[in-house]
């Protein structure tokens, strides 16, 4: 799966946040997107998902390696190919951990070889199973927006900022992840942090196409 940025840009109201973004992510890749706070990192990142619309260009998402219109997909299948971790994005706090996986699952099948209960022990949540997502803390709570994402079954991975609030210990495991779970698959980091992206070996550095 092979993501393609033509031409992109974003505007709010009168004032461009970047513009004439083109780049090719290519599947079994992972690329850094990087730049100064209000550049456009997490707009840029929506507008991949599908989450919000850009203003002008192309953002297309194709199936294998042909560029052709008929290996396109069409935007509003997008999100059963992608999947994304971001800490804007809410969690069901009023249900427990078995039960928002269970929930979640229903809509994205599961990474091949993973369960729900197999997810929880290897996030380290096994003795918060049962607990509404609510009582947990800020770095549980990240735990689990990052096993949502990454173990659903989708070609795309998108993480934003994914080491917000995790210790020392929820840092390891997010290296983990990424080693275990994303290395053929095409992975898109939103950070400045070297400590989410030094793995990443091509940049996209928003600051260079400011309108």
């Amino acid at each position: 799966m092979n993501l393609q940025l033509q031409n992109l840009g974003k505007r709010f109201n009168r004032h461009w946040i970047f513009r004439k973004i083109n780049f090719t992510f290519q599947s079994g890749n992972a690329y850094a997107i990087t730049g100064a706070n209000g550049s456009g990192k997490s707009t840029l990142l929506q507008i991949i998902a599908g989450a919000m619309q850009h203003s002008e260009g192309i953002c297309t998402l194709v199936n294998g390696q042909s560029s052709s219109v008929n290996a396109s997909l069409k935007p509003e299948d997008y999100y059963r190919h992608i999947s994304i971790a971001a800490p804007y994005l809410e969690l069901v706090e009023e249900l427990t951990l078995k039960e928002f996986l269970a929930f979640h699952f229903e809509f994205k099948p599961i990474l091949p070889g993973h369960t729900i209960s197999s997810i929880i022990e290897y996030v380290s949540l096994t003795d918060a199973a049962d607990k509404q997502i609510r009582y947990y803390s800020s770095g549980m709570k990240q735990r689990v927006k990052l096993a949502q994402a990454i173990f659903s079954n989708t070609s795309v991975v998108l993480l934003d900022e994914p080491t917000t609030n995790l210790d020392v210990t929820g840092i390891e495991l997010y290296k983990k992840l990424i080693y275990d779970c994303c290395q053929n698959r095409l992975l898109i980091v939103c950070s400045n942090d070297e400590n989410e992206i030094s793995f990443c070996k091509e940049r996209l550095h928003v600051g260079d196409f400011k309108g």
